[in-house]
């Protein structure tokens, strides 16, 4: 099994951030970076913290962007995610690489409608256009009360599995481990599950659901 590793995390921002300094879109916002060592180790404790569950980052990222909300635009956002996409697909695994990229959109969401008061465009938060479209199962429909118990412990799928938890009706949180705080699915908002990600879900209130599984990268 291929487990992403804090040396892996130091290759990846290296790369990613000597792309990003050359870019001409990207490179006069983080001309404000005076000590790049310093700045690649906070962001790889970042990340080791998202992905590792280290809790080694401190920080409050969101507070050192709106310090220069005036250099955001949601653009740059998406051109963000772009490299990002590319270097994690050149120098991970396409499980972890995938895991990487949705919690940089996520991030790259959140920050946009925060700083700039608008989302990044649609398309730079959706899966790939390689994606898989068709599941080779679906769950029965679950609800409330038959929902099995193992979905709400930490639980992992095996590698090359994803699924899909399709709400049809209430709402359920979703929660990998190392979130502080879950993601609440419902009735048009799915959640994708990567292979080898420990993750629960937690009952907030009647809900009726289905769970989707795929040989590769879904659609949402």
């Amino acid at each position: 099994m291929t487990q992403l590793n804090e040396a892996d995390i130091a290759r990846v921002l290296e790369r990613f951030y000597a792309s990003v300094r050359e870019d001409d879109e990207l490179a006069p916002v983080f001309a404000v970076v005076h000590d790049w060592d310093e700045h690649l180790t906070r962001l790889a404790e970042f990340w080791s913290s998202m992905m590792l569950a280290t809790g080694s980052y401190k920080g409050n990222p969101l507070s050192m962007h709106l310090a220069h909300a005036d250099k955001f635009r949601p653009e740059l956002f998406t051109r963000w995610l772009e490299i990002w996409t590319r270097t994690t697909n050149e120098l991970l695994p396409l499980s972890i690489a995938s895991e990487m990229q949705a919690r940089a959109r996520r991030i790259a969401s959140r920050f946009s409608l925060i700083i700039c008061g608008k989302d990044i465009p649609g398309d730079a938060r959706i899966a790939p256009p390689t994606a898989a479209t068709v599941p080779y199962r679906t769950s029965a429909l679950f609800d409330e009360i038959t929902l099995p118990r193992a979905l709400l412990a930490d639980h992992a799928l095996k590698s090359g599995t994803w699924a899909v938890v399709r709400v049809e009706q209430g709402s359920v949180g979703y929660r990998q481990k190392g979130d502080k705080d879950p993601t609440t699915l419902g009735p048009g908002n799915p959640g994708i599950i990567p292979p080898e990600i420990p993750h629960s879900l937690e009952l907030v209130g009647p809900v009726q659901l289905r769970v989707e599984f795929y040989d590769r990268q879904p659609l949402a």
